[in-house]
């Protein structure tokens, strides 16, 4: 072979091979994908999520109606719980976010009852009402007894604060059980098992601080 004629047959084969690399490169784009993109989240994650939204909220509501001239421990015990439960808000929303769902369940709880709900039930919420939502999440506060709580003072706001949040946290604490029950593994659980913890902890001191704030 003539040093043209093997220049040539090399400059073809580059050629042969570049080609090959531009159309491994822009295949994706001319030709569609038909394998579906897996969910950023499970339905469960989803309820879970949306409703723990809902419940901490509350607790959050709680915290601001409390009456600021109760006793220094109490009042420190509601802004821990306050600092964690939105960092833990702003956690959860963005999860939603990253998911592409609404941030209210439009069934709450559903996701507590069974162990698939359709997916496409939490992607168009309707609108629900706090009084609906109250009445199936475990350990909310009625209407009637958030205005009790802001309208108590003294010692009278810190025993209603801790019997209130401390039912409060018993149904945040059977909610994370349930998603820790019905989940494999995951961002999700390892949350719900945080919640569970944290919120342990706190009944724990509710319960000292209501013996000890208690007439013998």
């Amino acid at each position: 072979m003539t040093r043209q004629a093997w220049i040539r047959s090399a400059a073809l084969v580059s050629l042969a091979v570049l080609l090959l690399a531009v159309g491994a490169a822009i295949r994706p784009l001319l030709i569609a994908d038909d394998k579906p993109t897996p969910p950023v989240l499970t339905s469960i994650e989803i309820g879970f999520a949306q409703d723990m939204v809902a419940h901490h909220s509350q607790a959050l509501l709680m915290t601001q109606r409390l009456d600021s001239g109760v006793d220094p421990t109490v009042r420190a015990l509601a802004q821990q719980i306050s600092d964690t439960q939105r960092t833990e808000i702003g956690m959860l929303l963005g999860w939603l976010r990253m998911a592409r769902v609404v941030t209210i369940n439009p069934q709450p709880m559903a996701w507590m009852h069974t162990h698939q709900p359709d997916l496409t039930q939490h992607q168009h919420a309707t609108a629900t009402s706090t009084a609906a939502t109250a009445d199936l999440m475990p350990g909310m506060a009625t209407q009637s007894e958030l205005d009790a709580l802001a309208a108590a003072h003294g010692t009278d706001a810190q025993a209603l604060f801790l019997q209130l949040m401390q039912r409060h946290h018993v149904g945040g604490i059977q909610m994370a059980q349930a998603a820790d029950r019905q989940l494999s593994s995951g961002i999700v659980k390892q949350a719900a098992r945080d919640m569970i913890d944290t919120q342990s902890r706190e009944v724990g001191l509710m319960m000292l601080l209501t013996q000890r704030n208690t007439p013998s």
